[in-house]
């Protein structure tokens, strides 16, 4: 057993095992074990996770855990690095996805689902690597990857177009993914939520803004669907790097630029450079902040000065909070983990139940049959179905045209493009907290 630390060794993969209870690992994660607490309920999307039910789980060794008889597909999740917050809700999610798809079975003889999970330490090289891993050594036909945008389509571009594999992004959201159709995806687009964003800062009397976007994928392919979709000025319009120590020159260009909006766009670790060195500057005081689902965490509220920046709005992706199904998500994550969960769990229970009624519907384990069926059983000519048994009901009397799968996120119905329907919710910071407004439908 691997010792629950939260200065302990890097655990760069685990199996998620049927049948288990207490999935192998999923709370056994390196680097910082962050809260995943949120009294008030809302949608606190970026939260960390605590140490809540990680004594009874044990890390089980990969020989071990072989089930020659069970479905193994791949994950590959921001276990470490500035997504990992995500990373680790989503591993709940798989948790209960596994726990509900193996109560029923898949195919014909029910067998269990197994699902081996590495980790990109949300960087690209790493992603490739762990990608290749699971698609060439283990043999998966389906590859739940990734959290960031970037390693999502560097995973594609490098693993998957020239392999015989599914893949599936849990939690991207940067609208480049859009170009590349075999990417699917249980989270939604961001280019509704670039549009979101224009829509809010002109709203709130901005006629110009200044920008600054991580550099990757994500970032640039938001930006620029902001930059297309605001009346006003843009006046500045520059990318920063991930992790560096001092964002000043970025700083002082906005500053510089005469706008008195600032859209920062950009991940948790970042956000609190930028929000302490302009805190030191007064900045907070000039100019109003904006962001996007990646500027909200515990982390940030924890490691950042009080009233720094109160007043900051925002639009982030969230979960149909009166969906009935999405309810009894939500009550029995509290129930099994003692806290809320998020949006982002949801996107991940749904890639896995996603998967298993592709499994179902195709009647054999291999990749060509399941891409010819995965975007059938999210249709809404099917019958409306909201948890993998029902699916696998419906699909035992028809085909996958029959079946409409609802997912706990929302709607899923992937278009054209691989991508879902999404819903979002405006954000603010009142007293150094976060407080949730109007919901919106991309």
């Amino acid at each position: 057993m691997t010792e629950h630390t939260t200065n302990g060794p890097r655990v760069s993969r685990r199996r998620v095992l049927a049948g288990t209870g207490g999935t192998a690992g999923l709370w056994l994660l390196a680097g910082c074990i962050e809260d995943i607490d949120d009294d008030d309920g809302e949608p606190a999307e970026a939260d960390d996770a605590d140490d809540t039910g990680t004594d009874d789980i044990e890390e089980t060794d990969d020989a071990d855990a072989e089930d020659d008889d069970a479905y193994v597909v791949g994950m590959v999740d921001s276990l470490t690095g500035s997504l990992a917050p995500y990373g680790e809700r989503n591993q709940a999610g798989l948790e209960l996805a596994v726990e509900d798809i193996n109560a029923v079975g898949v195919g014909p003889d029910d067998r269990e689902l197994e699902v081996i999970v590495e980790d990109s330490e949300t960087r690209n090289e790493a992603g490739v690597s762990a990608a290749q891993r699971l698609v060439q050594q283990e043999g998966v036909p389906i590859l739940i990857a990734a959290v960031g945008s970037g390693v999502s389509m560097a995973i594609h571009d490098s693993v998957v177009e020239d392999a015989d594999v599914v893949q599936i992004s849990q939690n991207s959201t940067g609208a480049v993914l859009s170009e590349a159709p075999d990417l699917l995806r249980t989270s939604p687009s961001g280019a509704a939520k670039g549009a979101a964003l224009a829509d809010l800062i002109a709203e709130e009397g901005h006629d110009s803004v200044a920008v600054t976007w991580v550099n990757n994928d994500y970032g640039l392919s938001l930006s620029e669907v902001f930059e297309s979709e605001f009346d006003g000025e843009v006046a500045y319009n520059e990318p920063h790097e991930e992790g560096d120590a001092s964002y000043s020159g970025e700083l002082s260009g906005m500053a510089d630029s005469g706008a008195d909006a600032w859209l920062l766009i950009t991940y948790a670790d970042e956000f609190i450079v930028f929000v302490n060195e302009a805190f030191d500057q007064g900045y907070h005081e000039e100019f109003q902040y904006y962001g996007a689902e990646s500027t909200i965490a515990d982390t940030i509220i924890e490691n950042t000065e009080p009233g720094s920046h109160d007043g900051m709005m925002g639009v982030t992706e969230s979960a149909p909070l009166d969906q009935e199904s999405y309810q009894e998500f939500e009550s029995r994550f509290e129930e099994e983990f003692g806290e809320t969960p998020t949006v982002w769990s949801a996107y991940t229970y749904d890639a896995i139940t996603l998967s298993a009624i592709a499994i179902e519907a195709a009647g054999e384990f291999d990749a060509a049959a399941i891409e010819a069926v995965i975007r059938d059983v999210t249709r809404p000519e099917g019958e409306e179905v909201f948890s993998f048994e029902e699916a696998k009901e419906v699909l035992a009397e028809g085909g996958a045209d029959d079946v409409d799968y609802q997912g706990v996120s929302g709607p899923i119905d992937l278009d054209e493009n691989g991508d879902p329907t999404g819903f979002y919710q405006i954000y603010s910071v009142e007293d150094h907290d976060y407080s949730y407004g109007e919901f919106l439908e991309g």
